[in-house]
């Protein structure tokens, strides 16, 4: 350790009063307690040897305000996504529909959230939406919490009690950010019955792990079914069909819980992800999903099914942990009510990006192509993907606009442009897939473009 290094430090007072700091809109004592953290981070930094201290005050004050003026800008920020990515965790999932964020935007004000304006008594913030969303997904009873990792964490607690629940060692998915379903299922005190093997399990070990335990001690309380969403086993593979399932349940007198994820009510996606309504005719009792995969709307989870099962689960205190904020339920609601009218598609823009033609993303190619002046070969045919954890495998033929230039220089000056701009690499060459792009974005797209240095 430098202890002359830690003794240059500059000193807080002078931080404080340089001409960097002077005039910017924030509290004193805010702007102290910034300073003093990143000094404390520098001085941590100067007795590990990877710090140096700034040359005096004035250079310290100046990176205090680049911090806090990064902190001024509105957070999280709109961004392009031209990654051919229609549902991508990292920039949000699904897109709103103008009128779920019109909806939302009304709610967040004062509003009839948990009130009876007949009677003027206190109401459920659920009193519109859950028979809204029942309807609309094809379910007896529909309780939402705010995500579906919750409806999971929720649904095992209260239906796993005491004896926990039966899931297929196959369908113990791990997804993003190192996400593991059978964590979230425990995270709540439920026991997690692991059965079978990787990748081969039978109905015999979901009968065995039902069965009272040799001591006397209660079998397993639920069973557990995952979609395999994000990634596909083939092979010498075997799983218990849901419908088998469902009759072991009902002979044991237990439920069965079948997480879908997706959240897909059909319409013009890909016909092969399976629905809420097809798992809860295939036998299950409760399935899960989530409110801004296929479903198109805001984060949310959805619990539906019987309403013996699902009543059991709003009542639990943890659901009401677990419970959305006026916004997300005003837009679930405004996305439930495009679904209602869908003829023959909903009027939402994950459903708008999957219908576009490969004419009318080329059209739209060309024309950005000359805007930029770029040869018309930079217009090709590619092929995008639903992502977020659905349809794994599966992508959709789309069209790109290929950018000259070094990918990694590129791809950062786009991130870095107003509004920020993200595209993918394929063959060392930035791809700009047009189909996750809205229409009425391309001149703002061909704008950041001509930005970050490419074309005329």
């Amino acid at each position: 350790m430098d202890d002359g290094a830690l003794a240059r430090l500059p000193k807080m007072d002078r931080v404080l009063d340089a001409a960097a700091l002077a005039g910017m809109p924030w509290r004193r004592e805010i702007v102290r307690r910034v300073a003093e953290s990143m000094l404390a981070e520098l001085r941590a930094r100067v007795r590990e040897g990877t710090g140096t201290p700034p040359p005096d005050a004035a250079h310290f004050a100046a990176e205090v305000a680049a911090r806090l003026e990064r902190w001024s800008i509105a957070r999280p920020r709109r961004v392009i996504n031209a990654t051919g990515v229609l549902l991508h965790t990292n920039l949000g999932r699904a897109p709103w529909s103008d009128a779920a964020i019109t909806a939302a935007a009304a709610a967040a004000g004062a509003c009839d959230l948990e009130v009876d304006l007949d009677t003027g008594a206190r109401g459920s913030r659920f009193t519109w939406l859950s028979p809204l969303l029942a309807a609309v997904v094809g379910a007896p009873d529909v309780h939402v919490v705010n995500n579906n990792a919750a409806a999971l964490l929720v649904a095992c607690t209260v239906l796993g009690d005491p004896g926990g629940v039966v899931l297929s060692l196959g369908q113990m998915v791990e997804i993003g950010d190192g996400f593991r379903v059978a964590t979230m299922a425990a995270a709540g005190g439920c026991r997690v019955v692991g059965v079978g093997s990787t990748n081969r399990t039978h109905l015999g070990d979901y009968e065995a792990a039902l069965a009272p335990g040799p001591g006397g001690g209660p079998g397993a309380s639920a069973i557990l079914w995952v979609h395999l969403s994000n990634f596909e086993q083939r092979g010498y593979v075997a799983e218990v069909e849901l419908p088998k399932l469902a009759a072991l349940a009902r002979a044991r007198g237990v439920p069965l819980v079948a997480d879908v994820g997706s959240g897909s009510l059909g319409g013009n996606l890909p016909a092969r992800e399976p629905t809420v309504a097809q798992y809860l005719e295939w036998g299950a009792d409760v399935v899960l999903a989530s409110g801004d995969k296929l479903l198109g709307g805001p984060q949310a989870g959805l619990v539906a099914g019987a309403t013996l099962w699902v009543d059991r689960i709003r009542r639990h205190p943890m659901a009401r942990a677990l419970r959305p904020d006026k916004t997300t339920i005003a837009a679930l609601h405004a996305t439930a009510l495009a679904h209602a009218a869908a003829e023959p598609a909903p009027a939402l823009p994950l459903h708008t990006m999957v219908a576009a033609t490969t004419d009318a993303l080329r059209r739209r190619g060309w024309a950005l192509a000359e805007r930029l002046g770029l040869d018309a070969r930079s217009v090709v045919d590619v092929e995008a993907t639903i992502g977020g954890g659905s349809l794994p495998g599966e992508g959709i033929a789309s069209v790109a606009l290929r950018l000259p230039g070094r990918a990694t220089v590129l791809l950062r000056a786009l991130r870095q442009g107003e509004p920020p701009v993200f595209g993918r690499v394929e063959a060392d060459a930035v791809l700009l897939d047009l189909r996750t792009v809205h229409p009425g974005d391309d001149d703002v797209l061909a704008m950041a473009v001509l930005a970050a240095g490419v074309g005329r």
